[in-house]
């Protein structure tokens, strides 16, 4: 549906730049979006694998825990955590994938490997520390990795929104209002050019005047002499 604008030139020249600057928006846009989805796909799997990953020795870490629990008791493995006083810092640091902010995800430092003593705990005990000391060295890159696909996939979403817009919605707008304004202008130009030519032609004929004719009427006058003529005009 064309737009509702006045028929004029500058319309139309307004209305091809536009049109011109959406077909350009939306190849940049379509190819935006090919690498979004390639990028999405690609860390996706990887987000899907390590999430695996991670799930599966989180179960492991808390199997041994419960071990733990059942060998020492609820109240002395309680009180054996307490021991841990250290804990691990993280660094986030930024960067772009088509336009798109990304973190990256950095751990420094690990709490001590044996923070309590040998003689109240159990081989249980050591083991759940031991798997949850691994579950605790994925979880950083297993963070950057969801939030990279999460933020991914919301911008692939938003860039398909704009390549549809423009496909589906405005450059078919500008497209018909383009012929709009040429359909119109074409008219103006026939109806100009068929009222010039009768004004023209309206002057030749005022120019040329009409006919002289002559007419010829005998008579004889009282002398009985030739017949003559007269001419009207």
């Amino acid at each position: 549906m064309p737009q509702q604008i006045a028929p004029t030139r500058s319309n139309l020249l307004r209305t091809r730049q536009a049109l011109k600057l959406a077909r350009e928006g939306h190849e940049i846009l379509d190819k935006k979006r090919e690498v979004l989805t390639t990028e999405l796909i690609s860390h996706a799997h990887e987000a899907v694998m390590q999430q695996r990953q991670v799930w599966q020795k989180l179960a492991d870490a808390y199997r041994a825990l419960v071990e733990a629990r059942l060998s020492m008791g609820r109240e002395r493995l309680e009180w054996t955590a307490l021991a841990v006083n250290k804990t691990v810092e993280v660094e986030i640091k930024l960067h772009s994938i088509m336009g798109v902010v990304i973190p990256a995800v950095e751990a420094h430092g690990e709490p001590p490997e044996m923070p309590y003593g040998l003689g109240d705990t159990t081989v249980a005990l050591d083991e759940a520390v031991t798997r949850f000391r691994e579950v605790l060295a994925e979880i950083p890159r297993l963070s950057e990795m969801l939030t990279t696909v999460w933020r991914l996939a919301r911008e692939l979403q938003k860039t398909q929104r704009r390549v549809n817009a423009l496909q589906y919605i405005f450059i078919p707008q500008y497209e018909a209002t383009i012929k709009y304004i040429e359909s119109a202008l074409e008219e103006r130009e026939r109806e100009e050019t068929f009222r010039l030519k009768r004004l023209k032609s309206k002057e030749t004929t005022a120019r040329v005047g009409p006919p002289t004719r002559e007419y010829q009427q005998p008579y004889r006058d009282i002398g009985g002499g030739k017949p003559t003529s007269y001419e009207f005009g």
